[in-house]
């Protein structure tokens, strides 16, 4: 299938290739697809194995690290409320710090804060946004180069566990979806914008409008690129529908629904069913994620106008959502880590079920990673399992560093980067 096919040229091809699979420049990856093409990356560790260092850091964050070369970059909170852009070299060593914004708010609990985007970069800049609106750009040296708040751009948000949508950098910009409401879908507040990475300048902006209503207009997933041999789009999701854009002015070229069906007489339209896991790709295929207790479905690429109903584009639904961690697509299988600790893999051309099998029974905010052959399943309690790639189902370890995490790993170097609510973790074969 052509989605099989094109992968390899992902994986191995310009996209990783332009960045160099030493880096993890987005909280996906290289390729924005939680894939890494590193070898020797360590499989067992524990608070005194395979620890290369571990650095304090002054509060919790559910965002995830980048990686460019030697220099890592993270965000956090600190007691005083101030939101901060870090910078850790890959020996462990503070180089820099920023205080981006004031007024830190916590949602849920312990659940997330304002730092819960990650950032990106492109080896010469580093992008920050924070739940209070404030998006900034540094020099990877931590020189200020713009700042602005998209509250004051676009409006005030209204979304009731805060902004946490990640943006996406591409060829220079940054793309933003800002899906929020009142719970009025005529109010129409969601927007998706491009924005100038040198500058800061609006490039375009685009309504996104839906007939969602309540909470569902209310999205705490991030965009993602779709990408094959023909054309790139930009993915949002969120507010009961997928939607794919252009790139140069951000039109949309087709919607899909059916997440979150008004016709359902098993699954009645449920008003709290807000987007938190995003679409996984490959070329061909879109796996797009719901929420709670609804389905999943698979779509082929291509198409235009609403393709909810059509049979071309619709290839699969599944019973059952992962509800927070993202899927993963690989070598023909779709993976699932369920918020409640499970397994799924799936037949990515069929949607067949290959295996559901049960890991640590806590509830996974992360989205899993593939490397060397393994995926890794991360639990809210720090528990990581890591669990055999392919049709087989085998859990090769479980580990504990003893520190509760909601980010997902990022690997760079032959090292995995595990960020706890208390520590920046790099664990290394050999330490």
């Amino acid at each position: 299938m052509l989605f099989r096919k094109c992968l390899a040229v992902l994986l191995f091809g310009g996209v990783v290739g332009s960045a160099s699979a030493e880096n993890w420049p987005a909280w996906r990856g290289p390729a924005g697809n939680g894939i890494s093409t590193e070898q020797n990356v360590p499989t067992e560790w524990g608070p005194d194995k395979h620890v290369a260092w571990k650095l304090a850091l002054p509060g919790p964050a559910g965002a995830t690290p980048v990686v460019w070369g030697e220099r890592i970059f993270l965000t956090s909170v600190n007691e005083a409320g101030e939101l901060l852009l870090m910078c850790v070299n890959t020996a462990g060593k503070p180089q820099w710090q920023q205080v981006v914004a004031k007024g830190n708010q916590n949602s849920r609990g312990d659940e997330g804060n304002s730092a819960s985007p990650s950032p990106v970069t492109d080896g010469q800049h580093v992008w920050t946004f924070m739940g209070d609106g404030t998006l900034a750009c540094y020099t990877v040296t931590g020189e200020q180069v713009w700042k602005l708040n998209l509250q004051d751009r676009y409006g005030k948000f209204q979304i009731q566990f805060g902004m946490s949508s990640t943006p996406v950098l591409e060829q220079g910009k940054l793309y933003l979806q800002l899906i929020h409401g009142e719970g009025n879908p005529q109010t129409r507040e969601a927007v998706v914008v491009a924005l100038d990475g040198k500058t800061g300048a609006e490039v375009w902006k685009v309504d996104r409008p839906s007939d969602a209503e309540a909470e569902n207009e209310h999205s705490y997933a991030s965009p993602v690129l779709y990408r094959d041999d023909k054309t790139t789009l930009l993915l949002t999701h969120g507010a009961d529908f997928i939607i794919a854009h252009d790139l140069q002015d951000g039109h949309e070229v087709w919607r899909c629904g059916g997440l979150n069906r008004r016709d359902d007489t098993v699954l009645p339209y449920d008003r709290t069913l807000r987007f938190v896991a995003s679409p996984a790709t490959a070329p061909g295929l879109i796996i797009a994620p719901s929420a709670k207790q609804h389905p999943l479905l698979a779509i082929r690429a291509g198409g235009s106008g609403d393709i909810t109903s059509s049979a071309k584009h619709r290839l699969w639904d599944w019973k059952r959502t992962p509800d927070v961690p993202s899927p993963l697509i690989l070598d023909g299988l779709v993976y699932l880590c369920m918020e409640n600790g499970n397994l799924t893999v799936l037949e990515a051309d069929s949607g067949k079920e290959v295996y559901s099998e049960a890991t640590h029974r806590q509830r996974h905010r992360a989205s899993p990673v593939y490397a060397d052959g393994k995926l890794y399943l991360t639990a809210r309690d720090g528990r990581i399992t890591v669990v055999q790639a392919g049709r087989e189902f085998k859990v090769l370890a479980v580990n504990e560093l003893g520190e509760d995490q909601s980010a997902s790993p990022a690997i760079s170097g032959g090292t995995l980067y595990l960020r706890t609510f208390g520590h920046l973790w790099a664990i290394r074969n050999g330490k």
